[in-house]
């Protein structure tokens, strides 16, 4: 199933996506809901991001490649960051650059959708605190991570994290092509499979330290060929089975 959140004159929410239609969901999402009895035409609504997470648990260095491309060692434990709520935005909306920066890079991610509140997980139930999976890019201001030597500033800069276009319950995560295209081009393209640990693995460290919340998100990391984006910029970032994330780039 896919779920997205939508806005609409008469509604505004999460939705199930049928084609080209929306239908509106009427209740909790990740609680007690039904299905509503009219449906939106695509035309007729403006796609949001798919949640409003209390928080975004990311993991830096979690494909050996694009830790190599840096220079870093892989980490022998999962190394966490967190982005703030304030930095989402959805499909179509404008990552704006900081002029705190002249070096902001893409970072296309698998993005997991936390659907219950979770603590102290163990791998053999880790994953059925996962609702879905969307889209993200974990934007970077890569010149402000190197100076600050700590990652809030680079990571937390508002519309730095793009989600979308909607949640897929439906999605295999280990089998899945992580893409970004800038204008087209192909900059990055990789593999979960390459994931040095795993969602299991991911979800089990973080709930030995915080309690993740229904609507909550964790980005898994990105693969290599992070690269500078510019005012003007198409970024484009896919995930295969999910669908495609797109936003513009301005000063």
């Amino acid at each position: 199933m896919r779920i997205a959140r939508i806005q609409h004159p008469q509604f505004s929410g999460h939705a199930i996506v049928e084609g080209d239609h929306f239908r509106p969901i009427l209740g909790d999402l990740f609680g007690a809901w039904v299905p509503a009895a009219i449906t939106l035409h695509r035309e007729e609504v403006r796609l949001l991001a798919p949640v409003r997470p209390s928080k975004i648990v990311c993991v830096g260095r979690n494909y050996a490649a694009h830790a190599a491309e840096h220079g870093a060692e892989v980490p022998k434990e999962p190394l966490f960051f967190l982005k703030p709520p304030s930095a989402v935005i959805g499909p179509d909306d404008t990552i704006h650059l900081t002029p705190l920066s002249n070096q902001v890079e893409h970072e296309a991610e698998l993005a997991v959708v936390i659907g219950q509140r979770a603590r102290h997980l163990t791998r053999e139930n880790a994953m059925s605190v996962v609702f879905g999976y969307t889209c993200a890019n974990d934007v970077t201001a890569r010149d402000l991570q190197r100076r600050d030597g700590q990652w809030t500033r680079a990571k937390g800069v508002d519309t730095f994290a793009p989600l979308g276009p909607w949640i897929e319950t439906d999605l295999d995560p280990t089998a899945c092509d992580v893409i970004c295209r800038v204008n087209g081009e192909v900059r990055q393209h990789g593999h979960t499979r390459d994931m040095v640990f795993d969602i299991p693995h991911l979800l089990v460290a973080i709930t030995a330290v915080m309690t993740l919340e229904p609507g909550d998100v964790l980005l898994t990391g990105t693969p290599e060929g992070v690269s500078p984006i510019v005012a003007g910029d198409q970024v484009e970032v896919e995930i295969s089975g999910l669908g495609i994330l797109r936003n513009v780039v301005r000063a």
